[in-house]
């Protein structure tokens, strides 16, 4: 049985992700939103938004950033205007699987009352911890890229212990780093302290930022706050890895000179290929198991 997937948008991880799904037996991907792509994917049909046979789809890919507060889709290789309305899920089947990076308010109100399935990847624990990988990565890129000194034997604060932070504190310390980790949870204190880590309190970073060279936030709220980065050494850094608008107190960083840097995605950065193969692999053993792909 031949399943239909439709790609809306995207960036360079998507094309590893189409690069995958290609090579499933019976199935027809329709690309929307990569017309300004230099290199063309063999075989595959670009079509119009509004194009689209919406009643013939089996599955719909969003971008990882899924749609703004208005349903607007982000298209890094087009200039096509796409909105995802209320009546445009109505128009899809309501076997149809949706899939997205994140998802917000107005897109879980527009699926749920069209009786969409709508699928977040990033909100998979499989997902994260594989993502956590070319994050950490990229987070040692950039500390080598933005200080003078050396990994090995600087002195750094992870804030946050979720599946990034664990990954992100292993690297380092691998490294020779010395790690300290915060987080406000007393399991993942107690599960800190095991790793061998000093553990640090949220509220108490404060107190320990004054002998820190680099910080690396993972949370996705405001936790290197004024306080904290009023301790810091001139010369320290702060890489914020959390989603926007981070978790760091960028406009207090910036009046004080601490450098501090807001990531953005990194896994789309600095590992494209990798993060797309995950993202395929995930989407392909939801189908699989769906019974929609054989």
């Amino acid at each position: 049985m031949n399943q239909t997937i439709a790609v809306i948008g995207g960036d360079a991880r998507y094309l590893e992700l189409i690069r995958q799904l290609q090579l499933v037996p019976e199935t027809t991907i329709i690309l929307v939103g990569f017309d300004h792509l230099e290199q063309g994917f063999t075989g595959l049909k670009q079509t119009e938004f509004h194009e689209l046979d919406l009643d013939k789809l089996d599955c719909v890919i969003l971008p990882i950033t899924g749609t703004d507060l208005e349903g607007n889709v982000e298209t890094v290789f087009s200039d096509q205007k796409i909105k995802l309305t209320n009546e445009w899920f109505n128009h899809l089947n309501k076997s149809v699987k949706v899939f997205t990076g994140i998802t917000n308010d107005y897109l879980n109100q527009v699926a749920r009352e069209a009786g969409i399935s709508l699928i977040p990847l990033l909100n998979r624990d499989d997902v994260a911890i594989y993502n956590s990988i070319p994050t950490a990565e990229g987070a040692i890129m950039m500390a080598i890229e933005h200080t003078d000194y050396t990994i090995h034997s600087s002195r750094l604060i992870v804030t946050g212990f979720g599946r990034i932070g664990q990954t992100v504190a292993r690297r380092f310390a691998a490294l020779g780093a010395k790690v300290s980790v915060s987080a406000n949870n007393t399991t993942e204190l107690a599960r800190i302290t095991e790793m061998g880590f000093p553990a640090i309190p949220i509220d108490k970073l404060y107190e320990h930022t004054e002998q820190s060279d680099i910080i690396i936030n993972t949370v996705p709220a405001l936790v290197v706050d004024e306080k904290a980065i009023q301790n810091l050494p001139a010369n320290a850094i702060i890489i914020d890895l959390a989603s926007r608008p981070g978790g760091t107190d960028f406009d207090y960083a910036k009046k004080r000179g601490i450098q501090a840097i807001l990531t953005g995605s990194l896994p789309s950065i600095v590992a494209p290929k990798t993060a797309g193969k995950i993202l395929a692999d995930v989407i392909k053993q939801i189908l699989r198991n769906e019974g929609s792909l054989s």
